[in-house]
C-alpha cells in the first residue's frame, strides 16, 4: 500500500511516499480503505518533533517506528474485520479518529473495533466527513468541560480555524452568544457561521473591550489565562486546547470558586462523533475546507497549514 512516512524530524520534505506492506486485522480489529484524511497543526509539530518533551511519546532521535506515519483523522469504507468484531461489517462507510496510533497518511490502516471510529454521515462524502472529526469532537470536549449553556456568552478565540469554526457553530448550537476572535481575511466567515460579534484581533485586543464573558475558548493557544482573566465572568472558564503550563493552571484555579483554568484531552471521540453525525445529517453544522490536496502532495500540504492562514480544514484524498 501507498503510506507518507518520515523517518526524521525536521520540515515537511521529510515525509515520503512509499510502498509498505498492507495491515492484517487482528481478531478485535477493522481494516479500513482509507479515501480522505487531513494535515493539523498539531501533527506539523510531530513532524518537527515538537515539543521536545513529547518526543517521550514520538520517539528521541527519529520518529518509532510504528509513529512514522501520520494523519488522526480519516474517512473510508470497512474493508476487513476480525473474528471477533461485532461493531463493523465489510462494506461499512466510517470515519474516526486514530488517536496516538496515527496511521491515517496510508491507503489502509487497522484499529481496534473500540477506537473512536463511527458510521459515516449519510449526506455528505469522504473528503468532508474526514474534515468534520477531530475539531468538531474537539470543540465539543472543550466547551462541555467549561459548562456551556443556553444564554451564556461565549468568546472564541482562533474563530476561523479548523476547531474554531466548529466551536462557533457548537456554541450557537447550546444557545450562547458568540464572539469570535479572527483575521480581516476571516470576518466574513466567522460571521456566516453564526458568530454574533467579530473581533479583528489585528486591530483590537479583546481582553481590553470591556466585555464580560463566561468562557473564553483559546483554540489555538495564542493568548493567555492573564490575559482571559480581563473579561472572565466572576466564575468565568478560559478553556485552552494546548499549553503544558495551561495544565498546571487547571490543577491551581481547580479548587476556585472564581475563574478556572480547564484543560483536558479529547481522545475517546465515539460519542461525539455520534452526535456530530447527527448534527451534521440535521444540516445543523457546516464544515469548512479550505484546500484538497493528494497524499502524492502530503509535504505541500504540511507545508501550507504552517502558514497559520488556513481557513477551516486542509483534507488529503488517498486513492482514486
Amino acid at each position: 500500500m501507498k503510506a507518507a512516512v518520515y523517518t526524521r524530524f525536521g520540515p515537511p520534505e521529510v515525509l515520503t511516499l512509499c510502498q509498505l506492506p498492507k495491515p492484517v486485522p487482528r481478531d478485535d480489529e477493522v481494516l479500513v480503505r482509507v479515501r480522505a484524511t487531513t494535515v493539523t497543526s498539531a501533527e506539523c509539530t510531530m513532524r518537527r518533533g515538537e515539543p521536545l518533551w513529547g518526543r517521550v511519546i514520538l520517539g528521541f532521535l527519529r520518529p518509532r517506528v510504528r509513529m512514522r506515519t501520520l494523519g488522526t483523522e480519516l474517512a473510508g469504507e470497512v474493508e476487513q474485520v476480525g473474528a471477533g468484531v461485532t461493531r463493523f461489517r465489510p462494506g461499512d462507510e466510517v470515519f474516526g479518529f486514530t488517536g496516538f496510533r496515527l496511521g491515517a497518511n496510508a491507503e489502509y490502516v487497522c484499529l481496534p473495533q473500540r477506537a473512536s471510529l463511527a458510521p459515516k454521515p449519510v449526506n455528505i462524502g469522504f473528503e468532508t466527513a474526514a474534515a468534520a472529526v477531530d475539531g468538531g469532537s474537539t470543540a465539543l470536549y472543550f466547551l462541555r468541560k467549561a459548562g456551556i449553556r443556553d444564554g451564556h456568552k461565549v468568546l472564541v478565540y482562533g474563530a476561523s480555524g479548523s476547531i474554531g469554526t466548529y466551536a462557533v457553530q457548537l456554541a450557537k448550537h447550546f444557545g450562547a452568544h458568540v464572539t469570535a476572535v479572527c483575521g480581516p481575511r476571516n470576518a466574513g466567515l466567522v460571521a456566516e457561521l453564526g458568530a454574533d460579534e467579530v473581533i479583528d484581533y489585528t486591530k483590537e485586543d479583546y481582553s481590553r473591550s470591556g466585555e464580560v464573558y463566561d468562557i473564553v475558548f483559546d483554540t489555538l493557544g495564542k493568548t493567555s489565562f492573564s490575559r482571559a482573566r480581563a473579561v472572565l465572568a466572576r466564575r468565568g472558564r478560559y478553556a485552552p486546547t494546548v499549553g503544558l503550563h495551561n495544565t498546571f493552571l487547571s490543577l491551581g484555579t481547580s479548587l476556585s470558586r472564581g475563574r478556572r483554568v480547564v484543560t483536558g484531552m479529547s481522545v475517546e471521540k465515539n460519542d461525539a462523533l455520534l452526535f456530530l453525525k447527527e448534527l451534521i445529517e440535521a444540516e445543523k453544522l457546516r464544515i469548512v475546507i479550505d484546500r484538497r490536496y493528494p497524499l502524492e502532495e502530503l509535504a505541500e500540504a504540511h507545508r501550507y497549514v504552517e502558514t497559520g492562514h488556513k481557513s477551516g480544514n486542509v483534507v488529503v484524498t488517498v486513492g482514486s
